[in-house]
């Protein structure tokens, strides 16, 4: 089983990032995520490049400015596991600057594109927060910048939190090749954290199992908070939430497809467990919250 496709927070990091992926890194076309560690008064600034970016605070509050005169004031969040939080989309082809009065964790998540679509904010009360499963297969969905939510040339983002003791990103399902109207072709990377409890910091699992297509994809992962999981191909899930410790992941895709969609193939296997959800409660824990009202500008 390939460690390869595993990413420790220790060794993902590059320079002043707590976790640097391109798709040099990843060995793909499309698919990037920055993690940016801000102490008080810091900033940094950084080249989009051929890529369009969101940048998504984790923790903290920031100032987003780009070289042609856009600037958005994000509040952000005290953390993933607190609310949801507003973001600021940057074009390819520009100079960005983040900084940041009290400090904090942002993430820039990234696709390499054709169009250089305008700058523009994202307000967490526009977010759409959906809950998806039931039982043990609860999770909640926060889609930022989900297809058909937010506007991007190609990339597409989610946020999914998973109380202790659930499965989410099950039944297993994949979406490594061009079927138009039933899968897309989208590389992704999952970036986690874990909610710590009574002092001790938690651990999640990640699955993902050959699809017979590309790498062969194989992982069986032990995550902990900052750490990655690459996924060029493959059948992905379980993610496993530890029981006590809510697990979150941002998941970050891109791929070459004309539309920007996200079209999903169920493992033929597992895919019988959704016809079980109509007779289950959802998790009584979520959602973990909802977004806020009133802060869209």
């Amino acid at each position: 089983m390939s460690t390869e496709f595993h990413l420790t927070a220790a060794a993902a990091a590059d320079g002043p990032y707590v976790l640097d992926i391109d798709p040099e890194r990843a060995g793909w076309g499309y698919s990037s995520l920055r993690v940016l560690d801000l102490p008080p008064g810091g900033r940094h600034s950084f080249a989009t490049g051929d890529s369009e970016w969101i940048v998504l605070p984790l923790s903290g509050g920031c100032t987003v400015r780009t070289d042609d005169g856009a600037e958005f004031e994000l509040t952000g969040r005290e953390s993933v596991f607190s609310g949801v939080s507003d973001f600021a989309y940057v074009p390819r082809d520009a100079r960005v600057q983040v900084a940041s009065g009290a400090g904090g964790r942002f993430a820039l998540t990234g696709a390499r594109c054709e169009r250089r679509l305008p700058a523009r904010y994202g307000a967490a009360s526009g977010v759409p927060v959906e809950l998806r499963g039931t039982g043990t297969c609860s999770r909640q969905v926060n889609n930022f910048g989900a297809a058909g939510t937010f506007e991007c040339d190609r990339l597409i983002a989610v946020e999914v939190l998973t109380p202790g003791g659930n499965w989410s990103s099950y039944p297993p399902h994949k979406h490594d090749e061009c079927r138009p109207g039933e899968e897309s072709e989208l590389e992704e990377i999952y970036y986690f954290e874990v909610e710590s409890a009574h002092g001790t910091e938690g651990v999640g699992y990640q699955r993902v199992t050959p699809s017979g297509r590309g790498r062969g994809t194989d992982v069986l992962a032990e995550v902990r908070s900052g750490d990655a999981v690459l996924i060029p191909d493959g059948w992905h899930g379980p993610s496993i939430a530890a029981p006590g410790h809510a697990l979150y992941y941002l998941n970050v895709m891109a791929g070459p497809g004309e539309t920007r969609e996200w079209l999903i193939c169920d493992h033929p296997d597992h895919g019988w467990i959704r016809s079980t959800w109509p007779e289950q409660p959802v998790d009584p824990r979520l959602p973990l919250y909802e977004a806020p009202a009133g802060d869209a500008r």
